[in-house]
C-alpha cells in the first residue's frame, strides 16, 4: 500500500503544472520521503505540497513557525524541507490541540523529527519571541482570527495583537504565508462565524494593516466553480473550495 500512495505522490509531482524537474530537490525530497505516512499522502493529492512550498521559498536551514497548524501535516513537510539545520515549531491554541491530539503524538513520537516540536499557548501570548523566525505559515486558520465559539471553547480573540505578535516575531524581511477558504468579495471577515471562510481583500488590508507587504500571490488552489455562500464542511463543496494564498514580507 504505501508503495503505491509514494509512487502517486511523484505522479502528482510530474503531472502538476510545475514539473518535478523544477522543484528545488529538499522540497521533491521532502514530498517524497519514505517515512511519511500513508494518510498524508492521501492529503497531497488535495493540498499540493510541492507547490505551495515551492512558491513560498523554503530553504534548507530556515526556522518556521506553523501556527494553528493542527496535527502538523505541514510542520512535518516543512520540518524535511528545511532539513537538519533548520527548525519547524507547531505552535496549536488549546481548542486546536485538543481536536489534533490523536494525530500528533504518532507525528512527535519516537524523536521521528528531530527538528520540529510543538507547543501549546493561548493567543495573548503565542511566545513567538522576537525576530526569530523566518517564515510563519497559517494554512487555513487565518479566518479563525475572527470566529467566536465560547460553548465550544473557542474564544474571542484579539487579532489585531495577534498580527502584531507575528509581526514581531519575524526576522528583519522574513515572511507571512496565508492560506484561506475565499469568501464572496465585500463580506469582510462576517463569514468567518457561519462559513468558516474570509475575504481575500479584507485579509489583505487587515495583514497589511499590521507592518505587512504583500509580495506575492498564487492561484494553485483557486476554484471558480466553488459556492462562496456553502460552509466549507458542507459535502458539496469540503475539499474543493476556492482558496486564496499570500505571502507577504514583514516591513
Amino acid at each position: 500500500m504505501r508503495r503505491h500512495l509514494v509512487a502517486a505522490a511523484l505522479l502528482v509531482l510530474l503531472s502538476a503544472p510545475m514539473q518535478a524537474a523544477d522543484l528545488p530537490a529538499n522540497i521533491a525530497a521532502a514530498v517524497a520521503a519514505a517515512e511519511r505516512s500513508d494518510q498524508d499522502r492521501e492529503r497531497d493529492l488535495r493540498d499540493h505540497p510541492a507547490e505551495l512550498m515551492t512558491f513560498a521559498g523554503i530553504m534548507p536551514g530556515m526556522k518556521i513557525a506553523d501556527v494553528f497548524g493542527g496535527g502538523g501535516y505541514w510542520t512535518e513537510l516543512m520540518a524535511r524541507a528545511v532539513g537538519p539545520g533548520g527548525h519547524v515549531q507547531l505552535v496549536n491554541n488549546s481548542p486546536y490541540f485538543a481536536y489534533a491530539v490523536k494525530d500528533l503524538k504518532p507525528r512527535f513520537e519516537g524523536n521521528r523529527l528531530p527538528n520540529a516540536d510543538q507547543v501549546t499557548v493561548e493567543t495573548c501570548n503565542l511566545k513567538l519571541g522576537s525576530n526569530a523566525y523566518d517564515m510563519i505559515v497559517i494554512f487555513m486558520s487565518y479566518h479563525d482570527l475572527y470566529y467566536v465559539d465560547e460553548r465550544d471553547g473557542w474564544p474571542a480573540i484579539d487579532a489585531s495583537h495577534f498580527l502584531d505578535q507575528l509581526r514581531a516575531a519575524l526576522k528583519p524581511d522574513g515572511h507571512l504565508l496565508i492560506v484561506d477558504h475565499a469568501a464572496a468579495e465585500g463580506t469582510g471577515s462576517s463569514s468567518a462565524q457561519d462559513l468558516h471562510r474570509i475575504d481575500e481583500a479584507f485579509a489583505k488590508k487587515d495583514i497589511s494593516g499590521h507592518g505587512f507587504e504583500l509580495e506575492k500571490t498564487w492561484d494553485g488552489y483557486r476554484n471558480s466553480a466553488d459556492d462562496l455562500t456553502k460552509l466549507v464542511f458542507d459535502p458539496a463543496v469540503r475539499g474543493k473550495t476556492d482558496r486564496f494564498t499570500q505571502l507577504y514580507r514583514r516591513r
